[in-house]
Order: structure tokens, then sequence, then C-alpha cells
């Protein structure tokens, strides 16, 4: 899930995989809305032996869809992490193929069904008949949080960390600023320009994306320390002040993304809290 002014630069053809790269097709499921945009992407993998990066949400018309599309065997399920809308139809499909089920490790907290039969490791590797995805921890998002690097292609699937249409959402306790912050300086050392994230188009230079994200953080950051300038605030006021404009579907994410915003600076000495009020030091 992500929070931000989606642009139109995203057409899906609903019911139809199609080719984004070699040996990788695309499926967007029918979940669009405020924090989904046109719906979470679904990636297929290789040929006659299909892999499936993010399933997608647990519904069954969906699974019909992307069972019809797949043109072969499902062997595999990789999840970048374990929101529902990415996560969810995970069980379904593999009840319904036999397919493995591996990818990030579940919320700890227990609230997804997601449950898969292996948890990668960082550096760990998955055999697909497109070639060899290679697991890359960037917790932040979540802290289980998987991108995954499609080996030789310049490819990395990067779920909704990095993303072309918004901002990614950073909800503590599961979410954390500072390992977000770290895990988009840990992406510019994977090398791959071409993203493909789990909502909205593909990312055509990930670098450069990631760099404005690491901008638009500190623009964000220096926005809310100002709004702590004249006085204590507590986290609604400094959305109110900070997101001008805001579409209110978005008031809680918002919320969300300033408290991960503001425990990080917490955590650096920059602000303190007292009761539901920060403050600068």
């Amino acid at each position: 899930m992500s929070a931000g002014q989606p642009v139109a630069d995203f057409d899906p053809v609903h019911g139809v995989a199609e080719p984004v790269a070699p040996g990788v097709r695309r499926l967007t499921a029918r979940n669009g809305g405020p924090l989904t945009f046109r719906g979470t992407n679904c990636y297929l993998l290789g040929e006659g032996e299909i892999t499936v990066v993010d399933p997608g949400p647990d519904d069954a018309a969906h699974v019909d869809e992307l069972m019809a599309v797949a043109g072969g065997s499902i062997r595999r399920i990789v999840v970048t992490h374990d929101h529902a809308d990415h996560s969810g139809a995970a069980r379904q499909l593999a009840g319904r193929t036999g397919a493995e089920v591996v990818g990030a490790a579940p919320n700890t907290a227990g609230r997804s069904p997601y449950r898969p039969n292996r948890v990668l490791a960082d550096g760990e590797t998955v055999e697909t008949t497109a070639g060899l995805l290679q697991a890359i921890a960037t917790p932040g998002h979540t802290a289980g949080h998987l991108s995954f690097d499609l080996a030789g292609l310049g490819l990395l699937f990067s779920g909704d960390h990095v993303m072309a249409w918004s901002t990614s959402v950073v909800v503590p306790p599961d979410g954390r600023m500072a390992d977000y912050m770290a895990s988009l300086d840990r992406l510019v050392g994977v090398g791959a320009r071409t993203y493909l994230p789990g909502h909205g188009g593909p990312v055509t230079d990930g670098l450069a994306r990631v760099e404005e994200l690491k901008r638009h953080r500190l623009a964000r950051e220096a926005a809310i320390l100002r709004a702590l300038d004249s006085k204590a605030r507590t986290l609604r006021e400094i959305v109110a002040a900070v997101y001008i404009g805001l579409d209110p579907a978005l008031a809680d994410a918002a919320a969300a993304s300033v408290k991960a915003q503001t425990d990080w600076l917490e955590e650096r000495g920059l602000v303190r809290r007292s009761g539901d009020r920060l403050s600068r030091c």
C-alpha cells in the first residue's frame, strides 16, 4: 500500500497477462483504490513452469484469472511482503496448484493468514525459468519486506518499497523509517535500472527514483520540523500543517507516515514526545 496523489501513467488491461520484460508478464488485479492505484501487479515469470511474484488479493475470481493467463503450471509463488493485497491469494493459489510459497516473513503480530513454506533470507536465490531471482532485504514499508533482483536482466521486483506513482506508506511498528531510508541506500548498490513495482507502471530509472524518494522524505522531515517550530502538536495537527489539500481517504495513511517520520526524528534526538504531543528538542 502507498499514499500520495496517483499519476495517470498506468492503464493496465485487466484480465490480460501483459509482457513487460523478456520472460516476464504482468497481470494487474482488479483491486484498485486510493492505496492500491489501479490494482496489485502480479508478475508471471518464465514459460511452462511459472513463478508468480506477488499473487495478489484473496479473491476467487482473481485466482481464476491468474491461473487462466498463466499458460503453464504454476510451480512457485514468491511474496515480497505479507500485506493482504500482495500475499492474500497465496494460500488459495497454492492449494489449487500445489505451488511452493516462499518469500518474506509474515508479520509477527499474526494479523495475516499468509504462511510461507519457506522464508527467504537476504541474498537467497530462487530458480525460475526466466532466470535466477535473488532476495534483497528492503525493510521499511514492513519489517520483512523483500525485493527481488532478476539476475542478468537489470530488473528488480520492488514490491511496495519503490513505485513510480506514489511513495510508500511506512506504518509503525511493523514499518520503520530508519529501515526504509537504509533500504533505499541498499538498492543503489544493487544496480538494477528498471523496477517492476507492486502498483503502477515500471520505474524506468530505478536509481534516479531512489534518489528522488530520499529527497522527498528529507523534505517531509524538514516540513515536520518547521511545523513544530512554534508549538507542540499532535500527529493529526502535523498532518494538517504538512499535507496541504490531502485526500481525506488518505488521512490515516498520512498520519501513519508522520508517526514513522517523527519516530525517526525522536530516535535521533531531534524531537521529543510528551503524551500525544511532539515538540522540537
